[in-house]
């Protein structure tokens, strides 16, 4: 990764060319869901939400956050990750919610694939197929659909406010939790005083994020 400088204003890769560069802390707090809020509500209208499921299920705690943007720009992506019980074994489950604004690719890289939008396949999949799966944006049920994902996750991908949100979740069976009634609150109008944080994750740290 390049910095800015004289010649150029945004960060850049030598293989991906522009990129807006991705910030994952190493540990997660109320302090650090405080900073990711502030850094978001200085951005201008086109700031990005920061979806976190309202109120957590029984088990669930917040277990990382990711932004993806430069000084310049603010966070174009943001990415928050809770981790609870599988609903369908005994192990850990972890997903991850992501907003995004088209052409950042973070949530394909989340999803463990190229590219930097869900594509045309979604475009058709909306047209053609029931949703794969709902969840409530400020009290409105939003479709989710399948979209393309490495085998050991599964990926749902819709819009919300105007950006892209996804859904990802680890192991692939995880995404059962998706057919609960999942109410998703932007963290970065008000951050609840009960939210509860465990572990840090190991979820949001793909390499980098082309533009």
């Amino acid at each position: 990764m390049r910095p800015p400088d004289l010649m150029q204003s945004q960060w850049r890769c030598d293989l991906h060319g522009h990129v807006a560069p991705l910030h994952c802390p190493a540990h997660i707090s109320a302090d650090i869901v405080e900073a990711l809020r502030d850094r978001v509500q200085l951005t201008n209208d086109e700031a990005v939400p920061v979806w976190c499921p309202w109120p957590l299920s029984r088990g669930w705690t917040v277990t990382g956050v990711a932004w993806a943007g430069d000084e310049r720009t603010g966070p174009r992506a943001t990415a928050l990750c809770i981790t609870g019980p599988a609903p369908l074994s005994d192990g850990p489950a972890d997903v991850v919610f992501v907003a995004e604004q088209p052409g950042v690719g973070l949530g394909p890289a989340l999803a463990g694939t190229p590219g930097l939008d869900p594509g045309p396949a979604l475009t058709v999949a909306m047209r053609q197929s029931p949703a794969g799966a709902k969840v409530r944006v400020a009290g409105h049920p939003t479709p989710l659909w399948p979209v393309e994902s490495a085998p050991d996750r599964s990926a749902y991908a819709g819009e919300a406010r105007g950006v892209w949100l996804y859904a990802i979740t680890w192991p692939a069976p995880a995404g059962y939790v998706l057919a609960e009634s999942i109410a998703l609150h932007d963290l970065a109008v008000s951050i609840p005083s009960e939210l509860v944080f465990g572990a840090p994750s190991g979820r949001l740290r793909p390499h980098v994020v082309q533009r």
